[in-house]
């Protein structure tokens, strides 16, 4: 874990064109129960390629998006640096650089897994207004929900560098709940799928950094597994990634 920050450099353009997006729904809840709004400072922490930042921006006063992978921060600007709001910064969840009680809200998008976390909460803590949230939130794949998400998985188990060892799903509700101790949080839950062709799902795998690269051991094995996965279960020239977008939302004491 101690070159997590530098894990997606080879996988940017893959990431930025493949990975989910969030439903409206979820910045319609952070309106509505963290107070977002265009006179908030937001800080988008472990912000990756902005696709989580994308969304925040028009409804948000001033965005810092903190992100330690150049490669990743370099996108993120790309696309969003026209933006009057959009602040990029190259530092870490532990280090963010802000200044003390300057944030209302804090944004984790896919990101929490890959923090120290115990350092993460002192920063963020110390980063926060009086009264200001931290959102923590995961796209999460329902991996037993179809066949072939259930075939998906099981070739990741068997195929995949170290994707029990990277696997947000190991941040369970414990973690969560000593993370916001002694206050509470809250959860929140919306649907969302991705539907893709043969060429979208091998971009989708490639996207993630337990995938094996073109040019890694493993590589022609695991796409040639894949085709066959998609193969057995393609319904229309497609087959459905299907998430459940989970919010965790709360405030540090």
């Amino acid at each position: 874990m101690a070159d997590s920050t530098q894990r997606f450099s080879d996988r940017v353009e893959n990431y930025v064109r493949y990975r989910p997006s969030y439903p409206v729904a979820l910045i319609q809840c952070l309106q509505d129960k963290a107070n977002l709004n265009r006179s908030c400072v937001v800080a988008d922490i472990g912000a990756g390629t902005g696709i989580l930042t994308a969304l925040l921006l028009p409804v948000t006063g001033q965005l810092h998006a903190v992100e330690p992978n150049a490669e990743m921060r370099a996108a993120a600007a790309r696309d969003l640096g026209s933006s009057g709001n959009y602040h990029s910064i190259s530092a870490t969840a532990e280090v963010t650089t802000l200044p003390d009680a300057s944030v209302d809200l804090i944004t984790a998008g896919q990101a929490f897994h890959w923090f120290n976390v115990a350092k993460a909460r002192a920063e963020f803590a110390r980063i926060l207004k009086p009264n200001g949230h931290v959102s923590l939130i995961w796209n999460e794949r329902l991996v037993d929900s179809t066949h072939f998400l259930i075939s998906y998985d099981d070739l990741l188990k068997t195929r995949a560098t170290d994707y029990d060892q990277v696997n947000h799903t190991r941040i369970d509700t414990a973690v969560i709940a000593d993370f916001f101790a002694p206050s509470g949080f809250d959860i929140f839950e919306f649907p969302t799928e991705q539907n893709f062709d043969l060429a979208g799902l091998k971009g989708r795998a490639l996207s993630s950094s337990y995938v094996p690269n073109v040019g890694q051991p493993g590589h022609e094995e695991f796409f040639s597994q894949l085709e066959q996965i998609f193969a057995d279960h393609v319904r229309d020239g497609k087959v459905s990634f299907k998430y459940q977008t989970r919010l965790y939302l709360g405030r540090l004491t």
